[in-house]
């Protein structure tokens, strides 16, 4: 199978696999413009609750861009800014996408493996989990777009520790410094990502949904307007809040619909 970006659904959970095994799930150009696609996609079904992003396999999540293919498209400053048109095109439908997102991480997470990771809202990954950015070494920048995330994650200083030295992370030390959620042994991983999803869908699928882009906004530096302020009561009038408020009172598992 040609390098490619795959989903799989799993009632209201959709997981979307970056499929490169030969390479550790390098991302090509047209994975790049897979993985945008496939966003797009997801964002716009609503009876999705939760998207669960990895690499195909259990030796990485993705080992950065493929390098191999840089001679034939980013071998210039004009091909660099073509393909970075894709590249922040695909960032941007992960970013945007309304679903609570979780990276489930194996192995390797580098690169723009890591940029990808960094914009979900979980990042579970395993004890042998390794963390970095080494663009410096091949004399490339790691562009705006492609670091907004990662200072918005971690900070200037672990951001700039990271692409300063080039040095990789080891599990331990990406929980410290904030790049990852959770750390679990590494045969726990899918595991433990999955029964995440099935927490985050036994929730009111409305409020996650607004809670991600509450928190993305909050994140940017973005005081809300009025009319936020006055939007945010809208769970009030949601039939999730009358099943959720009798559920409680009744000590019963809500059944959430989404409306």
């Amino acid at each position: 199978m040609k390098p490619t970006v795959l989903i799989e659904r799993q009632d209201s959970v959709a997981i979307v696999t970056l499929h490169n095994p030969e390479k550790m799930n390098a991302l090509t150009l047209s994975m790049w413009q897979d993985l945008r696609d496939v966003m797009s996609e997801l964002s716009s079904d609503l009876n999705l609750r939760c998207v669960v992003l990895r690499g195909a396999g259990e030796q990485a999540f993705a080992a950065g861009a493929d390098v191999g293919e840089f001679p034939n498209v980013r071998a210039n400053a004009d091909q660099a800014r073509r393909y970075a048109d894709v590249t922040n095109a695909a960032m941007r439908a992960v970013a945007e996408c309304p679903h609570p997102m979780i990276a489930m991480i194996h192995g390797v997470c580098v690169g723009g493996g890591l940029e990808i990771a960094a914009l979900c809202d979980l990042r579970i990954c395993g004890q042998s989990s390794r963390f970095g950015a080494p663009v410096g070494k091949l004399g490339l920048v790691m562009s705006y777009d492609e670091m907004a995330g990662l200072v918005a994650l971690a900070g200037r200083s672990t951001t700039l520790e990271i692409l300063l030295e080039g040095r990789i992370l080891d599990a331990a030390d990406a929980y410290v410094k904030h790049l990852v959620t959770r750390v679990v042994a590494d045969d726990q991983v899918q595991s433990e990502t999955l029964a995440t999803a099935r927490r985050i869908c036994a929730g009111a699928p409305l409020v996650a949904r607004w809670h991600r882009q509450a928190a993305r906004q909050l994140e940017a530096g973005q005081a809300p307007t009025a009319e936020q302020i006055d939007n945010s009561y809208f769970c009030y009038d949601s039939e999730d809040f009358q099943i959720g408020l009798g559920a409680f009172i009744e000590k019963a598992r809500p059944q959430f619909k989404g409306k």
